[in-house]
């Protein structure tokens, strides 16, 4: 990704022009719109912050973890590239998710380059989408390439494969209470939840307009100009919609897991998505989810917020070019989750799973895990709200 700020001065005035161009008008704005997200209960929460175990998968000590698996060079058409895009898509075809790889070649300061996206779908008839996206590829260094991208973006991806796992069952006992006409609002509930893991996000050499983000200009490119497939739950959708139009929000992660991250709102478009999760983030504070061990910063009253307040005087200004660029010139909502200053260690040796804080990496899997719930309206107390019921009838049978 390419670092920009507008508050510092820091960019060439050109550069800082591109930056700040703001997409043209189109008519994809999201379908539903600003929407009050309904909270999850107090029962629902719990559920979600200890099962799974949220640190299960993003240990960098545990070899079987997910982040262990991801986390090795990986530069896109290199046998390690290819490991870990099998990997993912292995531990999503096991959930029984649509799993598509976007192949194609395009031409870098090397030569012509093989990259393939992965693009993994809950429900691929749903007629809209919320995606939630990172690059798997890490930077190219000459040999010996050390370089294993912890943070950028090994841990963003383990997360993913983490709410897959934690919302898919979830996921599915929506989809039986929508055929059954037991939801109250079918829009939302016909919105799916799709990961989309870009190959190709960093550049060869330095980053311009034709060397980075690969794989997010081929796949904005290909669903901007493919029609989507006319079925009876596209409601919503236009006679000749794109791939594209069917796209609620894209959510992109970068840069995450390093302790003390800043996250800022970037577009007007986007920032009550951007307060839902400060929501999440006051809500689970307070409530004390964050406590980790002696960790004196994430107790109740001690922690502080990942993200920077918005104000009245918020205006889309400025932002930092990645994955995102190609959609969001496109019209498509994005909310775009990076820290800002960079971790210390970005593009170094360093970023490797040292870099990593484990209770700021069990934080943002946590508030993922809630955010999303709440976006695609899920139920994580259903369960055991029939599992008491199940057992009460026992003890009345048996005249308790």
């Amino acid at each position: 990704m390419l670092w920009a700020s507008v508050f510092d001065g820091s960019l060439p005035h050109a550069l800082l022009l591109f930056l700040l161009a703001l997409p043209s008008p189109s008519l994809q704005r999201s379908t539903l719109g600003e929407r009050e997200l309904i909270p999850l209960s107090t029962a629902a929460i719990s559920t979600l912050v200890s099962s799974p175990d949220p640190l299960k998968q993003l240990d960098p000590k545990n070899p079987s973890s997910h982040l262990s698996k991801i986390m090795i060079p990986r530069v896109p058409d290199t046998d390690n590239n290819t490991l870990v895009r099998n990997y993912i898509v292995d531990k999503l075809e096991e959930l029984k998710w649509h799993v598509e790889q976007d192949a194609f070649d395009d031409k870098t300061p090397f030569g012509q380059k093989h990259f393939v996206n992965i693009i993994a779908t809950k429900d691929p008839a749903a007629s809209r989408r919320i995606i939630v996206a990172a690059h798997f590829d890490s930077k190219y260094f000459p040999e010996p390439n050390r370089f294993v991208g912890a943070t950028d973006s090994a841990a963003p991806c383990a997360i993913m494969l983490d709410l897959a796992e934690t919302l898919n069952t979830l996921l599915d006992e929506r989809a039986h209470r929508l055929e059954a006409g037991q939801e109250d609002d079918e829009d939302v509930s016909d919105t799916t939840l799709q990961l989309v893991f870009f190959d190709g996000e960093e550049a060869f050499v330095q980053w311009t307009n034709t060397d980075s983000i690969y794989g997010a200009r081929h796949l904005a490119e290909k669903w901007a100009t493919t029609y989507a497939l006319p079925n009876s739950k596209r409601r919503l959708m236009g006679p000749q919609s794109t791939e594209i139009a069917g796209i609620e929000h894209l959510i992109l992660l970068d840069l995450l897991g390093a302790e003390d991250p800043h996250i800022r709102s970037y577009t007007l478009d986007t920032a009550w998505l951007f307060d839902a999760l400060v929501s999440v983030e006051k809500r689970l504070g307070e409530s004390g989810a964050f406590a980790y061990g002696d960790e004196h910063g994430m107790a109740p009253e001690k922690w502080s917020s990942f993200f920077y307040k918005r104000t009245a005087m918020d205006m889309n200004l400025g932002g930092i070019g990645d994955d995102h660029v190609p959609f969001l010139e496109k019209g498509v909502d994005v909310l775009h989750l990076i820290t800002s200053p960079f971790p210390s260690v970005w593009h170094t040796d360093r970023d490797d799973g040292s870099a990593l804080h484990m209770p700021t990496l069990r934080r943002w899997n946590i508030m993922f895990r809630v955010f999303m719930a709440e976006y695609l309206n899920l139920r994580p107390d259903e369960k055991t709200s029939r599992s008491q019921t199940a057992v009460e009838r026992s003890d009345t049978d048996l005249g308790a």
